[in-house]
């Protein structure tokens, strides 16, 4: 924030206490305009209050003028003309130089046609490209701007994505990561579950369970792009996981600090963005990430620091807090309140200062940097402590996930096949699979899976100790049909596998290729089956050589259409995989990578407003 910004915010806040109103009488008048004489008394009144020359008080007091008529201008308008006036402030992904200007649209128009004035403005040839955000939400381009909420004379910040013509790659890429993580959530693979800080895996209804990861989703690829210092983007990502969350009924979001650090971190990017206009959202976002933190870390982090100690790694996160609660109360000429706020920031701040040595030394040994940082902060930079501290955690997150059967790390492949109605009633094909190699009857495996809710380990403990138990009660079962058989193994699949998927589907080919599909152990033996199927139509086609020739003997009309599904649905597979590769390229393997805030960024804007507020 610039001087010139904290003598406005200082002087607006002495006017309204004055009751001055520069835009009337003695100060302006519709005929003369503005009157510098009384504009010049007014200034030498108050610079001595101010501690400000004179002229700069008057160079003040004229900007606000300006900003004061305009306003009064665009209100009159609209009582005259239905046009609203919006003042656009658009940003680039740092925050830096912003423009400035106005556009006008009728409150009952599209949020599209908003965007389409704002194009013109800023010469782009795709509105679609434009991003308006008002009161901390993205409008939307199929509804009026009234009913989303705005008003006239209100402020938008914009974003079109880089200050050299890349808004068309932010857009394309934040389309992108949208269908990136939706695939990967509705995805039939087990990619993404949701773990407490533990490990422990959170159980919630479907409908829920979907909304909550959708918002998880965007909000790691948010982090991702925060952590590449790109705010626009994450700033975008933040408010439609935003979106997501505010869908969702569950209480899960009141009971653990992820909605509250969604929140946090939306602030965040306000604040680096450069942009004040959103400072009744971002009041209202430090609120409900203060009031979860007191849920989840007890009045005052009572809780938090009676288990963790003072220097906790989650202090870094209530440092942030406290800070852009200064930041706010600043703008608001809450100056005392705001100083009482920076210095609780500052002296934490100092507290949780890592020795660069020690962190050195600790990446010596073979840790990583959040890992090293983390622990310096939970051990008062003992390092004997630190090392000790990093080792015991990875033990027991280690631990609790092989109690609770997690071996679907989101990179492992699991799958689920619906069996009947019952949404209960499924099993992994590979864990089928995978039974079976070792010698287990394939209904006793189904029916053991099913029993301990598709827990390889309990279901592998109950064949060797129980198999009688359950083959007594196991269901009526149909044999897998010969010819459907046949025509499995005739097009690449295992006569082993295929007769389980035909088994276990009873004969329905649709789902027994499903099976066969999700069955397959990894993506090169997922793009061996597609280069299979191929070949197989390539002859079909026209597209292969003279040479090539089919291994079928005969390829029937149905049997196309069987190969040409099978084809299909692998490169649903494969899209599946690529999806989830997409997305998980930039995410950190360290799941505490949150925790890991250099404080350096904090400090330099401390020590800004700390300066600030010592004038």
């Amino acid at each position: 924030m610039s001087e010139i910004e904290d003598i406005l915010v200082r002087l607006r806040a002495r006017l309204q206490e004055r009751d001055v109103k520069l835009w009337e009488e003695p100060y302006y008048v519709e005929s003369g305009g503005v009157i510098e004489s009384a504009l010049e008394q007014l200034s030498q009144e108050l610079s001595p209050e101010m501690h400000i020359s004179a002229s700069i008080c008057k160079s003040a007091l004229l900007q606000l003028q300006e900003t004061a008529l305009r306003k009064l201008a665009a209100r009159r308008q609209f009582n005259e003309t239905g046009l609203a006036t919006f003042h656009v402030r658009c940003v680039d992904s740092h925050g830096g130089t912003a423009n400035r200007f106005e556009v006008k649209c009728a409150l009952d128009e599209l949020g599209a046609n908003l965007q389409l004035n704002i194009a013109d403005q800023l010469q782009l040839s795709e509105a679609a490209h434009v991003k308006c955000i008002s009161a901390g939400r993205v409008l939307a381009p199929q509804e009026t701007l009234q009913s989303q909420g705005l008003k006239n004379n209100q402020q938008l910040l914009v974003i079109v994505g880089q200050d050299d013509g890349k808004g068309e790659a932010l857009y394309e890429r934040i389309r992108q990561i949208q269908r990136d993580v939706e695939m990967v959530v509705d995805s039939e693979h087990r990619f993404v579950e949701l773990e407490d800080q533990d490990g422990n895996v959170i159980m919630l209804p479907p409908s829920e369970n979907r909304a909550l990861l959708l918002g998880m989703g965007l909000y790691e690829k948010g982090r991702a792009a925060m952590r590449r210092e790109h705010f626009d983007e994450a700033l975008l990502l933040f408010l439609d996981a935003d979106e997501k969350f505010s869908g969702c009924n569950s209480r899960f979001l009141e009971s653990v600090d992820n909605y509250g650090l969604l929140n946090l971190d939306i602030v965040w990017c306000y604040l680096c963005l450069k942009n004040i206009t959103q400072l009744p959202d971002a009041q209202r976002r430090l609120d409900l990430c203060e009031r979860n933190f007191q849920r989840s870390y007890g009045d005052n982090y009572s809780r938090l620091y009676a288990l963790k100690g003072n220097n906790c790694p989650e202090r870094a996160l209530i440092i942030r807090l406290q800070l852009l609660q200064g930041v706010i109360l600043f703008h608001q000429n809450r100056r005392d309140e705001a100083l009482q706020r920076l210095q609780l920031a500052g002296n934490s701040l100092s507290q949780l200062k890592v020795d660069a040595d020690q962190l050195a030394l600790l990446i010596e040994m073979g840790f990583d940097v959040a890992d090293a940082r983390l622990a310096l902060r939970s051990s008062n930079g003992n390092v004997e402590q630190a090392v000790q501290s990093i080792q015991e955690r990875r033990q027991r997150l280690q631990a609790t996930r092989i109690n609770s059967n997690s071996e679907s790390e989101m990179h492992r492949r699991l799958t689920q096949l619906q069996l009947g109605n019952d949404e209960r009633d499924w099993v992994h094909p590979r864990s089928v699979c995978r039974l079976m190699e070792l010698g287990f009857e394939r209904q006793l495996v189904v029916e053991a899976l099913r029993r301990t809710d598709n827990n390889l380990e309990r279901s592998e403990e109950l064949l060797r100790s129980h198999s009688d138990e359950l083959r007594r009660n196991l269901p009526a079962t149909v044999a897998a049909d010969e010819q459907m058989l046949y025509t499995l193994h005739e097009l690449g699949f295992k006569l082993p596998t295929a007769r389980a998927a035909l088994e276990t589907t009873r004969n329905d080919m649709d789902r027994a290729v499903d099976f066969l599909l999700k069955s397959l152990p990894n993506e090169h033996e997922l793009n061996n089956m597609i280069e299979l199927m191929n070949q197989l139509t390539a002859p079909i086609d026209g597209t292969a050589s003279a040479s090539t020739s089919s291994p079928l003997t005969a390829i029937t009309p149905s049997k196309l259409t069987l190969i040409q599904s099978i084809l299909s649905k692998a490169n649903t597979e494969l899209e599946s995989y690529n999806a989830y590769k997409r997305f998980h390229e930039d995410l950190p393997e360290n799941e505490q990578d949150y925790l890991n805030l250099t404080l350096e960024q904090e400090e330099q804007i401390l020590n800004e407003y700390k300066r600030l507020l010592a004038h």
